[in-house]
């Protein structure tokens, strides 16, 4: 069985996160905005899509509101 040395462990760590490409400051803040938009559009989407269904249920049942 393989020792285990914590010190040998964390070098390797840090050798493994120096290979990363991290993203730029630009390409965080671009990203970030994208999803916002994302989830607006989504939620504007299912928005109208609920609408439409409750809509469409309410005049099949005849139920007056």
């Amino acid at each position: 069985m393989a020792k285990f040395s914590p010190f040998k462990f964390l070098q390797e760590v840090r050798s493994e996160t120096d290979k990363v490409t991290w993203p730029t400051r630009r390409e965080t803040t671009i990203t970030t905005i994208m999803v916002f938009v994302m989830v607006t559009v989504a939620s504007i989407l299912f928005l109208v899509a609920d609408q439409v269904i409750r809509v469409l249920i309410t005049f099949l049942l005849g139920i007056a509101t």
